[in-house]
């Protein structure tokens, strides 16, 4: 997804960056739904910072009960308080153009998935 989504990174100088040890272990998920997640809270990070720029980070590490953790971090002025507590619900929004969808979809297909590996986090 980084590749994907670096033009529209650049365009709002936003810098990407990837931290995947390379002892990392291989898994199988579904590639499709995984992108789908990957993108929601890429795309919703780089909106979050293009009047400003920043960085972007995807990390993946083992945590100490040995589950593979996937973390998407921004240097974007985070969420407005009130809306922490709504952000994964269907049409809640905080974008003027934001339909409320995508983290809600991204919420569904983590929760589908965490069954089939393991909490995720």
């Amino acid at each position: 997804m980084a590749a994907l989504l670096r033009t529209e990174a650049t365009r709002h100088s936003v810098t990407i960056h990837s931290e995947v040890d390379a002892s990392t272990p291989k898994i199988v998920v579904d590639r499709v739904q995984l992108q789908q997640v990957f993108m929601n809270l890429m795309l919703n990070a780089i909106e979050a910072m293009k009047e400003t720029g920043g960085e972007l980070t995807v990390s993946a590490r083992l945590n100490p009960e040995g589950q593979l953790v996937f973390s998407i971090t921004d240097t974007g002025v985070g969420l407005p308080a009130e809306s922490t507590e709504r952000i994964f619900d269907a049409f809640h929004t905080t974008k003027p153009q934001g339909t409320g969808m995508g983290l809600a979809i991204t919420r569904s297909i983590v929760s589908l998935t965490e069954g089939e590996c393991g909490p995720l986090q």
